[in-house]
């Protein structure tokens, strides 16, 4: 049976090259050699009788098999992971962990008031919550590294095997320091725009699509002085202690608004406004403690509107 050919070192070793697309880096990071990489994935292409990678210039991308192959393999390392932790767990008397994947905007407008009422309802489940752009969340959740992605919504061809739920909409905004010059008068903001750094979101960012288009249909060309970031703590105090235009979703900054240590320009940034949910996979069968969790959320996401 072409089942028991397959080995947990297939499964890992397919899945970090499908993740760094490249046989050297999974190498690095699995601990191995790359010949060894390079084995193991003929190995596992023997047994299915398909080509899971192919080749793209001096790098390498997945086939359509491996595709296909990719989820179920994420789910089965997934299975596996939560069979092991849950029986981990219960001598600890512990539920299973719960991974969450959030965007930089709901760490800091959702998750603490989530997370509060979480833990008061006392499940004993283990937290652990990354933060990261949205494309390398969903794909950390696609491989089965995350159970759940609190996030933008992505677009349509990001989102086969996932079910979005819709939490509230949210729009980008632009900040600056108190007593900013362009605060000052009554002036287009943006013919004056390329006189200040400008911090924007990354271009892997799922909102530096909506900021790019932004720009266009207002008649900017291009940005002198550009920092991509997706920090916010960089992002804080860089714009406190300068004249920069922070260009980031209204979520990451709405405390620093309400305590007036931020102020936001008068642009209207209604067009970028974009639907922040819930992402999972569709096989998700979640357990009480997931239950809960995704109750807790829905009602700091209720709260902070």
């Amino acid at each position: 049976m072409v089942e028991s050919r397959v080995r947990l070192r297939h499964l890992q070793t397919f899945l970090e090259v499908a993740r760094q697309k490249s046989v050297v880096k999974a190498a690095g990071l699995l601990n191995v050699s790359q010949p060894a990489v390079t084995k193991t994935i003929r190995e596992l292409e023997e047994v299915l009788g398909v080509a899971l990678f192919e080749l793209d210039g001096r790098s390498i991308r997945i086939t359509r098999s491996g595709e296909v192959f990719m989820q179920h393999a994420g789910m089965a390392i997934t299975a596996l992971r939560q069979g092991i932790d849950s029986v981990a767990n219960s001598r600890a008397e512990k539920g299973p962990p719960i991974r969450i994947g959030a965007l930089p905007t709901v760490s800091a407008h959702i998750m603490p008031r989530a997370m509060s009422l979480f833990l008061a309802e006392e499940t004993g489940a283990a937290i652990k919550i990354v933060t990261g752009e949205n494309a390398v969340l969903l794909e950390q959740l696609r491989l089965g590294e995350l159970d759940l992605v609190v996030g933008r919504l992505a677009a349509p061809e990001k989102m086969t095997g996932f079910f979005f739920e819709h939490l509230y909409s949210e729009q980008v905004v632009f900040v600056v320091r108190a007593g900013h010059p362009l605060l000052k008068g009554s002036e287009d903001v943006f013919e004056r725009l390329s006189e200040f750094p400008l911090l924007m979101p990354t271009r892997g960012s799922i909102i530096r699509p909506f900021v790019e288009r932004f720009f266009i249909i207002h008649g900017v060309a291009s940005i002198p002085t550009e920092i991509e970031t997706v920090s916010d703590s960089f992002g804080r105090a860089f714009v406190r202690q300068s004249d920069a235009v922070w260009i980031i979703s209204h979520g990451v900054v709405s405390d620093d608004i309400k305590a007036g240590t931020l102020k936001t320009l008068p642009v209207d940034t209604g067009e970028t406004r974009g639907s922040v949910g819930l992402t999972m996979r569709t096989d998700t069968q979640p357990t009480a403690s997931f239950s809960i969790l995704l109750k807790t959320i829905r009602q700091a996401a209720a709260e902070r509107g």
